[in-house]
């Protein structure tokens, strides 16, 4: 397993769609290894293949925030919502590739998603509470969106040139 650089906004390539998955082979068993590593060295709760420079419909998530449960690690394939809930949670949120950045966000409370696992198997849950905020959060980067794109305009440009302050400072460090 490998660590890989996660891109930081604004960087293209989290902006564009992602391809789906047509097959599963050891090459997206290595990139869900190398992206589940790289999402707790971060440490963060979820990762999706953009972030990693990779235009695939991969996510990974594990939201298990304690040492009382196991560890639950998730690669979801071409993953996709099938339903949501009429009820919203605002939860203040972060991203990888917007380090040190929060803010809060509205989705539905409840969602059933629909993907694919590394065994080419089709698997369906229903996520609530952080999960659900999780999986809907990583599936928007694979449709190009980000989290501050909730947010007000003037927010978004605050936060977008202080990524690209940050971007300046790690090139010249």
């Amino acid at each position: 397993m490998t660590l890989r650089p996660i891109l930081i906004h604004p960087d293209p390539r989290l902006k564009k769609v992602t391809a789906a998955v047509t097959q599963v082979d050891d090459d997206l068993r290595v990139l869900a290894a190398d992206m589940l590593e790289t999402m707790y060295d971060a440490p963060g709760i979820g990762l999706a293949a953009p972030q990693v420079g990779v235009m695939l419909r991969v996510m990974v998530m594990d939201c298990v925030k304690d040492d009382i449960n196991p560890a639950r690690p998730m690669v979801l394939i071409n993953p996709e919502i099938t339903w949501e809930s009429d009820t919203h949670s605002v939860y203040e949120e972060g991203c990888l590739s917007i380090p040190e950045q929060y803010a809060d966000v509205e989705r539905p409370a409840e969602v059933e998603v629909r993907w694919m696992d590394l065994d080419g198997a089709e698997q369906t849950e229903r996520f609530d509470g952080l999960w659900a905020t999780c999986v809907q959060h990583e599936i928007d980067h694979l449709d190009g969106k980000l989290f501050i794109d909730y947010l007000k305009p003037l927010k978004r440009q605050m936060i977008t040139r202080k990524m690209q302050k940050l971007k300046r400072e790690r090139a010249r460090a």
